[in-house]
């Protein structure tokens, strides 16, 4: 890291907390049921939020890592394999061109991710009611439960950018995974997914080490018993989902990995999708079945990422650039979308989760 990455990521992750503060610890201090008004509202402010810092990217976007001269421009498209040819001799234009392909690079890869989150979303609706949490919690654990996600995606997206630089074969491993993901999704998307609460390994693991106490209390997450300090099964829930975005995360961050090779942009689009990812919970309960599709676009999407990192140089030879991957994306989604509009789901097929 330099000293503008220091200072951009740094000032990043403090405005980041800042507005989870004012949502948390002003705004929803006290537990409560999120309207879908409410949730509705938020996803407008991340999503403004997400889109006004495609806009800065598109402009100011060098400033992350202190670009100020030809050479360094060169040097950090040559890092990060971007998808661009520079005029040469000329700065000012050359830096126009790798601002706007920045931009194009954090929004493409932000829409997948929040696409992808949409799967992770009814994974998390699963957990919720077969814990049997009552709903004016779900945003206490959901907000601690991005807090961890972000020190987790930090840690994996910039392991995973250090091993595509020392290894460039592992973007084959990385293809593969998501190929692998994508048949998989495909195949389960008519699944009905059921969580043993019980058996599942992560409340396995805690029950087996640490003192669990058998019923909630509130929105505590500990409690204090003859000064014994005892795990409450809301706690346990924080957990199964922290243990989901792990799973989550394997195949989301190879995926945006795909579209650029600058972990800052990665980890800028990921965080993005992931604050948005409770809002977007709140949205999903509440239109759950209307977008039936959704799961069978998502596994085209993940095939077609992973199709592109096996072919990423012959693509790159004809001229396959993060513009054309945006619109690829789009399309999936959009199609999917429609499609569930088109064709709503037969009443056997409506999912009912309470």
């Amino acid at each position: 890291m330099n000293y503008n990455e220091i200072l951009f990521f740094s000032g990043f992750i403090l405005f980041i907390l800042l507005i989870l503060y004012i949502d948390l610890g002003i705004i929803g201090k006290n537990s409560h049921t999120v309207s879908l008004k409410e949730a509705s509202l938020w996803s407008f402010v991340w999503i403004s939020l997400s889109l006004i810092f495609w806009i800065a990217l598109r402009y100011y976007g060098h400033l992350i890592h202190g670009i100020d001269n030809y050479e360094l421009l060169q040097q950090k498209i040559a890092d990060n394999s971007h998808l661009i040819s520079l005029i040469p001799g000329n700065f000012a234009e050359s830096l126009a061109i790798y601002n706007k392909n920045l931009s194009l690079e954090y929004i493409t890869g932000y829409l997948i991710e929040y696409a992808l989150s949409i799967d992770n979303v009814f994974v998390m609706v699963m957990i919720f009611y077969s814990f049997s949490v009552k709903e004016k919690f779900y945003k206490r654990v959901l907000f601690w439960g991005i807090l961890g996600a972000i020190v987790m995606r930090f840690l994996f997206i910039f392991l995973s950018a250090a091993l595509i630089h020392r290894f460039s074969w592992m973007l084959y491993v990385f293809g593969a995974l998501l190929i692998f993901t994508a048949v998989k999704m495909f195949l389960s998307r008519n699944d009905d997914d059921k969580i043993d609460t019980q058996r599942h390994p992560v409340v396995k693991f805690a029950s087996k080490y640490f003192k669990v106490f058998p019923r909630f209390v509130g929105q505590n997450f500990f409690i204090r018993r003859k000064g014994i300090i005892l795990m409450t099964p809301l706690f346990l829930v924080l957990l199964v989902i922290e243990f989901s975005d792990v799973i989550f995360a394997v195949d989301s961050v190879p995926a945006i990995f795909s579209i650029t090779k600058d972990p800052y942009i990665v980890f800028f689009s990921n965080i993005f999708a992931i604050l948005g990812l409770r809002s977007l919970f709140f949205l999903v309960v509440h239109v759950i079945n209307l977008f039936h599709y959704l799961k069978t676009g998502l596994s085209f999407l993940l095939a077609f990422i992973g199709v592109k990192m096996f072919l990423h140089s012959w693509l790159k030879d004809i001229g396959f650039t993060t513009e054309h991957s945006l619109y690829v994306v789009l399309g999936i989604l959009v199609i999917s979308i429609l499609a569930s509009v088109i064709f709503p789901p037969k009443k056997n097929e409506v999912i009912h989760l309470k």
